[in-house]
């Protein structure tokens, strides 16, 4: 199985600079590829570097704007289709819309787990109705996939709003107190789905961990509480991740840069470790 990691570096209606995190991670991959080919000493990167191939859209005109969603669809589809993995590292997370319009339509077969600070529902007296990385799950094309979100922070969304977009939710003080339940719930949840989708929104984790975000929520996820989530969703069923909201202007010392390409090359290594 090949690895698609599509860059799609969108960041219009909110979170503005986030752009330059998707193609600064692009970079970075490919970096890493070809150091991993330029290597003669054996290393577990052997497993994942052949499997890889990287597409990168660029929104330069504005003929790329007006198309982006049904092009980012498209993308999706064709390596969905595939069967390859997929890597969708994107600007802002409204841009993951392509995806989420796509996973709809076997909305019943596909589970999403969301690491989000903010549920992206927001219908607020001073939110925008017009579509925005605020409340991007309210313009899908068809229906939601299974939508759970683990970490958000969210303090005035009622629980009836919060039903009719998501099938659960874990909020951070929650799994303060004890994560055990929402590991639970993911663990039998992802047994029961076909193929399972992991949303990460960078500004799930604690600002503390991961300062390069634009707006950054207290009270936030670490990164090994990251890793405990993703053995409790692992399987064969795992068939892709999304990464959105990295600000590179807000980093310090390059902490959230390598906190992202850290946890991209573990999930390579998850991924193919086995089969070599």
């Amino acid at each position: 199985m090949k690895t698609a990691v599509i860059i799609f570096p969108f960041d219009l209606f909110g979170g503005s600079g986030t752009a330059a995190g998707a193609q600064l991670l692009a970079d970075e991959l490919r970096e890493i590829l070809a150091d991993n080919r330029r290597e003669h000493v054996p290393t577990r990167a052997v497993a994942y570097t052949g499997h890889v191939k990287l597409r990168e859209f660029t929104f330069e005109t504005l003929k790329a704007y007006q198309s982006w969603r049904t092009d980012g669809r498209r993308a999706a589809r064709e390596a969905l289709d595939r069967g390859d993995f997929l890597l969708w590292i994107s600007g802002n997370h409204l841009s993951v819309l392509p995806l989420y319009d796509e996973l709809g339509t076997e909305h019943s077969r596909n589970l999403v787990v969301q690491l989000d600070a903010h549920l992206d529902i927001h219908h607020f007296a001073d939110c925008t109705k017009d579509l925005s990385h605020g409340n991007f799950l309210r313009h899908t094309a068809g229906p939601l996939p299974q939508l759970v979100n683990v970490g958000h922070r969210e303090l005035l969304l009622r629980a009836d709003d919060v039903r009719e977009f998501y099938t659960a939710t874990y909020g951070a003080d929650a799994l303060a107190v004890d994560p055990e339940p929402a590991l639970q719930y993911l663990r039998d949840a992802s047994r029961s789905a076909e193929r399972v989708f992991l949303d990460i929104d960078c500004d799930a984790f604690d600002p503390s961990f991961f300062p390069a975000v634009s707006q950054p929520v207290p009270f936030g996820l670490s990164p090994s509480f990251l890793l405990r989530l993703l053995h409790a969703v692992w399987s064969p069923r795992v068939a892709g991740m999304m990464i959105s909201e990295f600000d590179p202007a807000r980093d310090r010392n390059d902490q959230s840069l390598a906190t992202l390409i850290w946890l991209l090359e573990w999930v390579l290594l998850k991924r193919y470790e086995n089969l070599v």
